[in-house]
């Protein structure tokens, strides 16, 4: 996130001030309050801007970006700061009635009839957007609004950026527009305005999209369902590890889940589904054999051939994060692959009744490298970066992959940071998209 996001503010700022440096000068407080105005506006609707494009799913920022779960990560980020920014220009804003109660009236320029008008326009548009737009950041940021309710209302987003769009194409000082700043704006307002156009047409991602059909459902556990979807030579392969956005109801939308099975060319994929949500929950119950499915994809980075072959491996696991892992192996039992050596922890609440621990052990069977440890916490057994540093079979560093409970990866990957143990990288994947 900070590698994408940090390097725009800097161009974006960095440019502001060439602007300045380029203008006539002034040390009026009029003039350190319009400059404060333009620089909190364009950050915000800059990094609107970069948070409408970076929506469109697009594939080739995942090598850069590190895949599809950082670009939405990005993305939410970007439109947090963005908010934060318009806040601030809304401030700014609010305070010029004090600063000429003090100071006298500001000098402003003066326009034709038409563009007057459409400036008056603009103000209009932006204070109605922007009263929107911080009522959308309450219930984003409120984990509990219901996630179907959220998502039709995050819908209303691109049209609100096109209102913003327009408040900052107008408002913008003429003299910018003949400046690098105001060229970056036009891509940047371009962009976006075409971003905003594709979302609000339903178009994002639709070349990725694949129709199939649900050809298997099964309950390994009470809270797991797993679902298998023919989708034809129509899907061009996925690599193990990497995930789908899924649609099993229209009115529902799209959902991302990991791929739990190898590419074997047949065009079938199988997802472990963990009820974690109200559509979740009692899935097998809403979906049947033979009804039509939407997968879009394949995405993601979690790409067991990117491993750093000098480094030792250690893959953790918890509860449904095993997915991907279940897809390595079976990758790895079907193509023949020489196994690596790897030390494979599955974190999980009850082993007895987990069925995803017999099925690492048969995966795991014959893999004399890979050594299988779970961590039963019913047993008092949790998983801790202590136990890791101390259990690790390579002192030549470790090259660590995580899929779990953010939580859980929060804790160990701080943890292995503090220890004395050589970690090269630490990979974790972020679904959480909201």
């Amino acid at each position: 996130m900070i590698r994408m996001i940090l390097p725009f503010i800097v161009l974006v700022s960095g440019l502001w001030a060439w602007s300045l440096a380029a203008g006539p000068g002034a040390g009026s407080l009029w003039a350190v309050y319009d400059q404060s105005l333009l620089l909190s506006g364009w950050l915000a609707i800059a990094l609107m801007s970069l948070a409408m494009m970076l929506a469109l799913r697009p594939a080739w920022l995942e090598r850069p970006l590190g895949g599809l779960d950082q670009i939405y990560r990005t993305h939410k980020w970007a439109g947090i700061l963005a908010v934060v920014f318009a806040a601030a220009h809304w401030l700014i804003e609010m305070g010029d009635d004090v600063i000429e109660s003090i100071f006298g009236e500001a000098g402003e320029p003066h326009y034709s009839g038409f563009i007057d008008t459409m400036r008056d326009a603009a103000e209009d548009v932006g204070e109605f957007a922007i009263y929107l737009l911080f009522a959308m950041l309450l219930i984003t940021l409120w984990r509990k609004f219901p996630y179907k309710y959220w998502r039709y209302l995050h819908r209303v987003m691109p049209a609100l950026y096109l209102l913003l769009a327009f408040h900052a194409a107008w408002l913008t000082p003429l003299q910018w527009w003949q400046q690098p700043i105001g060229m970056l704006m036009a891509v940047l307002l371009l962009g976006g305005s075409i971003a905003s156009g594709l979302s609000l047409t339903g178009r994002v991602g639709r070349r990725h999209q694949v129709r199939g059909t649900i050809t298997a459902i099964n309950t390994p556990a009470q809270d797991v369902t797993e679902v298998t979807c023919h989708l034809g030579p129509a899907w061009r392969g996925h690599r193990a590890g990497q995930f789908a956005l899924v649609t099993f109801n229209a009115l529902e939308g799209a959902h991302p889940f990991t791929i739990a099975s190898a590419d074997r060319g047949s065009g079938t994929v199988t997802f472990l589904i963990k009820s974690l949500g109200d559509f979740t929950r009692n899935l097998s119950h809403k979906i049947r054999v033979g009804q039509p499915v939407t997968v879009e994809g394949p995405y993601g980075r979690f790409d067991f051939n990117r491993r750093n072959r000098k480094s030792h491996q250690v893959w953790i696991a918890g509860g449904i994060g095993v997915t991907p892992f279940l897809a390595w192996l079976d990758a790895i039992g079907t193509n023949t692959v020489t196994a690596p050596e790897a030390d494979l922890y599955y974190c999980t609440r009850n082993a007895e009744q987990d069925p995803m621990v017999e099925r690492l052990r048969e995966l795991c069977q014959g893999f004399d490298g890979i050594n299988l440890q779970i961590h039963d916490s019913s047993k008092g057994e949790a998983l801790s970066a202590e136990k890791l540093s101390i259990g690790g079979r390579s002192t030549a560093g470790a090259e660590v992959w995580f899929c779990g409970p953010a939580g859980l990866g929060r804790a160990i990957e701080q943890g292995l940071r503090a220890a004395p143990f050589r970690l090269t990288r630490f990979h974790k994947e972020a679904f959480q998209f909201r």
